[in-house]
């Protein structure tokens, strides 16, 4: 389904040339000639954005337009057109709600790229409230399962915690969950219905790190063609979750530190500081002590970080949760395939229960989301199981080869069974994409950029060259 924008313009002209414009791209578009009629139409009709002049010139003004969309829809994004010079205007107009703003005379190219901006982004928080929605059917706790007493510790201190402003810091293995407590954080808090926004330090290039996380002016560096919201920013109001904060850059710590102490921000290029009102959780699996002892991460932040901490066991240490974890992860991937459940043998459960688990619960999930797509008869048995590293199937537990770490040979099982898994289904679905992505539950652009990962080709799941599908 095409995006729909509803364009607000009372100059003939511009109007007109944005509907082309927008069309070109592939949008629907919708055109009113004022705040009134607009106001009118989205009391009728839904919109992935609504594209409005600030100063229309009689009845409902751009900032009218702006407070009923945020009324009516208010995860609906809003781009502001500004006449030079009213720029101080359009900045409240955001603080009031609206995604961007572009002055006239505005350049076609950056128009493209605010728009598509600001969709992908409705798009993303529209997802992430009909997650949130099954998430809350699922379990008052975010999908996060333990019966055991550490996993009752957690759910104890997200209760403390969760209605107040006190920075958390949440450690633990890969693959424990922690993205689970920072959700659940959030969404018990007074913030819920403001945004949540994940940062991966980790997967952040050093010379684009503070661009992300602060944002930039247009100019400011070699390939910022427009001026860029950073996600603080967006998370103004709300919560930002930054995971893997141990591998921050020093000199990125440190504008974090300030936000945290100051709540002010400087974008990229410019040298106004800008307010921001956001909660921080952060998360990490490393050794921040050592860290900070070897002056790789800077004492002052991580104390800022630590006023609350949350300590994520790891799977191996908590066996008496894998039945429940198996089951929910079951049920979820029948009911996205459309079929019954098929249930575990009690053969394959206690192989489960002995595994080592390097991935934690994430490889449990995978394992388990695997052997449903692809277990043949009524119920998944141990040969449907593809445990590869330490504690295979047989729970033999077998010493690793020398010089292989743990965390090594764990990169190596996921990586292991992620291409095993992805080609089975592939092979399951004649090489098509999309039938694949939709047949194991994941977006077809998400699946393509795994399948690069991986360097698969279709050669490998014997297709010819146009085994990519659609």
């Amino acid at each position: 389904m095409k995006p729909r924008i509803l364009v607000v313009e009372d100059e003939n002209a511009i109007r007109l040339a944005l509907k082309g414009l927008l069309t070109r791209e592939g949008y629907e578009v919708d055109l009113s000639v004022d705040g009134d009629s607009a106001i009118e139409q989205l009391g009728v009709q839904s919109y992935d954005l609504v594209l409005t002049d600030l100063a229309l010139g009689h009845g409902a003004s751009g900032m009218d337009v702006l407070k009923r969309v945020k009324e009516l829809r208010p995860e609906t994004a809003v781009v502001m057109i500004t006449a030079h010079g009213n720029e101080k205007i359009a900045v409240e107009a955001m603080k009031a709600g609206a995604e961007d703003y572009v002055p006239k005379p505005f350049d076609n190219d950056e128009m493209r790229v605010i728009v598509k901006r600001s969709i992908d982004r409705y798009r993303l928080e529209r997802e992430h409230r009909l997650l949130l929605d099954q998430i809350q059917r699922d379990t008052g706790f975010e999908k996060l399962i333990g019966s055991g007493e550490a996993m009752r510790d957690v759910f104890e201190t997200i209760q403390k915690v969760a209605e107040t402003d006190l920075s958390v810091l949440i450690r633990g293995e890969s693959g424990t969950g922690k993205e689970l407590v920072a959700q659940a954080l959030h969404n018990r808090s007074a913030r819920k219905n403001r945004p949540f926004i994940t940062v991966n330090c980790a997967a952040i290039s050093r010379e684009l790190v503070e661009s992300e996380l602060f944002g930039h002016e247009k100019g400011s560096f070699t390939g910022a063609d427009s001026r860029r919201l950073g996600r603080f920013e967006a998370a103004d109001g709300g919560t930002i979750f930054l995971d893997e904060i141990g591998d921050m850059p020093l000199e990125t710590q440190a504008k974090v530190l300030r936000v945290l102490q100051e709540r002010k921000l400087e974008r990229v290029g410019s040298t106004e500081s800008i307010d921001v009102d956001v909660r921080v959780i952060s998360a990490t699996h490393r050794d921040l002590e050592g860290e900070v002892e070897a002056e790789q991460f800077r004492e002052d932040l991580y104390y800022r970080l630590k006023v609350v901490e949350i300590e994520l066991p790891p799977l191996r240490d908590r066996p008496e949760d894998i039945p429940a974890l198996g089951h929910r992860f079951l049920e979820q991937v029948a009911e996205r395939l459309g079929r019954e459940p098929k249930p575990l043998s009690p053969e394959a459960l206690a192989t489960l229960t002995r595994h080592a688990w390097p991935g934690n619960v994430r490889e449990l999930r995978n394992v388990l989301e695997q052997a449903a797509v692809l277990a043949a008869g009524e119920s998944i048995e141990v040969g449907d199981l593809h445990l590869d590293g330490r504690g295979g199937p047989e729970g033999s537990g077998a010493p690793l080869p020398d010089g292989v770490s743990f965390g090594d040979a764990k990169r190596r099982t996921i990586e292991s069974f992620e291409r095993d898994f992805l080609l089975r289904a592939l092979r399951e679905n004649e090489g098509n994409v999309s039938r694949t992505a939709q047949a194991i539950g994941m977006v077809r652009q998400s699946l393509q950029q795994k399948i690069r990962e991986l360097d698969l080709r279709s050669e490998d799941w014997g297709q010819g060259r146009n085994g990519n599908g659609h």
